[in-house]
């Protein structure tokens, strides 16, 4: 954890950086989502509560792997911009404010909605900031199947904000996006790979070479497709949602066809690889949005 002198005084702008908010929206989007679609009612502050945690602790998490990396940050070219490897923060005040979200978020979730979403948003803290930062990452080519669990969370803990309980449609949305977070992080490991390389991140392409890690993209890709459409299958969804999840995920599984049978020789643009992964993000907003679209057609349905 080597960062540079700090040379400028940290501000607002940095501290925000620190949470990682384009992964931060994606996951306060699902945990939206799971509220939102979770059968039953709760109150607007309590909810609006409640997506405020899972900000809040998916912040804490985003800041807390941004100080453990802070060296590993400094070697990639993507990420060399960051607060700590450009010095504009001390590591102890980036350490600090990651704990203090995360403890924050828990201790306002239990007290404000439940003990229950509370401890799976401690658990999903705990997974990201430790199990995948520290333990996951730096020993093993699977870190993103393993780690994928930590980004899987929020729809989880959404849906039992509302409910009070764990069944079986919230763990479907969970095993989505963890199904969904493999061939969406190897599109884009594809492409940085020599930044990994650089750092000693034993990410799939740097360990396993691109032929494999593209078998591996087609494979995840062809099992969301099915597993997509599991919440219409299960009667949690409706046929809306259904048809909707069939078509994005025939379209991830068109995007990574291309990206699995690249021929060699092909000219090195990675443009396949940039199309599906900038495709991977809006499907999971997409596919989110159309489960809370579905929720709304349907309580239109019985209240009519």
């Amino acid at each position: 954890m080597v960062a540079a002198t700090p040379t400028l005084p940290a501000d607002w702008r940095d501290f925000f950086a620190l949470t990682k908010p384009r992964v931060m929206s994606l996951v306060v989007f699902t945990g939206l989502c799971g509220l939102l679609a979770a059968p039953g009612h709760i109150h607007p502050v309590l909810g609006f509560t409640a997506v405020l945690c899972i900000a809040m602790g998916a912040g804490g998490a985003g800041a807390l792997n941004q100080w453990w990396e802070a060296d590993i940050d400094a070697g990639m070219k993507r990420t060399a911009k960051r607060p700590l490897p450009q010095g504009r923060m001390d590591p102890t005040s980036a350490r600090d404010f990651g704990v203090a979200l995360a403890v924050a978020s828990v201790l306002l979730m239990g007290l404000a909605v439940g003990w229950l979403p509370a401890a799976i948003l401690a658990l999903s803290i705990f997974y990201y900031a430790v199990i995948y930062t520290i333990w996951l990452k730096p020993r093993t080519p699977q870190n993103i199947v393993i780690g994928g669990a930590a980004g899987a969370f929020p729809p989880l803990i959404g849906w039992i904000a509302v409910t009070g309980q764990i069944t079986l449609m919230p763990i479907v949305l969970f095993a989505i996006i963890f199904m969904w977070t493999p061939p969406h992080f190897w599109a884009l490991a594809l492409f940085v790979k020599t930044d990994y390389a650089k750092v000693g991140i034993p990410m799939m392409p740097v360990v396993a070479g691109e032929e494999s890690t593209r078998r591996q993209i087609l494979a995840y890709s062809v099992l969301l497709l099915p597993l997509s459409a599991v919440p219409w299958f299960i009667g949690g969804a409706g046929a809306f949602y259904g048809i909707v999840a069939l078509a994005l995920s025939a379209t991830f599984l068109a995007l990574a066809l291309p990206v699995a049978f690249r021929k060699r020789g092909e000219a090195d643009t990675m443009a396949p690889e940039k199309r599906l992964f900038g495709f991977s993000v809006l499907y999971l907003f997409a596919l989110f949005a159309a489960l809370v679209a579905d929720r709304v057609l349907w309580v239109q349905g019985i209240a009519s």
